[in-house]
């Protein structure tokens, strides 16, 4: 197979999105919340501005995934230091059980990708995804 490069980007990612959802079934998470939680793990305690940054979400989209997890008790937003206008978005209980689901499905993702890929070959190739991340992130 012989495709363009923006064609294969795009295919992977719907791939690896949809393989997320298929081992997340049941969990009651939909499109754009893993993103958030596995965000969260290493952000904790994040302004929303700081994850649509983060996770590449346009702020409107945001809101209404944070509105959704909210509800379902898998985040909270707490204001800090008496600042009423920023809230800042913490993981409930749920949203930490649910994160290493998550987590645990995202590392089974990789290792299915990674399979018959040399270890050398793999560290070329993130190294390379990368600099394509940082030479597209320049425009941005």
């Amino acid at each position: 197979m012989n495709a363009a490069f923006h064609y294969l980007i795009m295919a992977e990612h719907a791939m690896l999105q949809k393989g997320l959802l298929i081992r997340l079934k049941g969990t009651g998470l939909t499109l754009g919340q893993p993103k958030v939680l596995d965000y969260l793990k290493e952000h904790n305690g994040a302004s929303q501005k700081e994850i649509a940054k983060g996770c590449h979400i346009e702020a409107g989209s945001l809101t209404s995934i944070l509105n959704r997890m909210e509800d379902k008790g898998i985040v909270e937003r707490r204001m800090l230091n008496g600042n009423r206008r920023s809230s800042y978005i913490f993981l409930t209980e749920k949203g930490i059980e649910l994160l290493h689901l998550v987590t645990e499905s995202f590392n089974a993702l990789e290792e299915k990708a990674s399979l018959n890929i040399p270890d050398t070959q793999r560290e070329n190739f993130m190294q390379t995804l990368n600099q394509i991340y940082a030479n597209l992130q320049e425009d941005l």
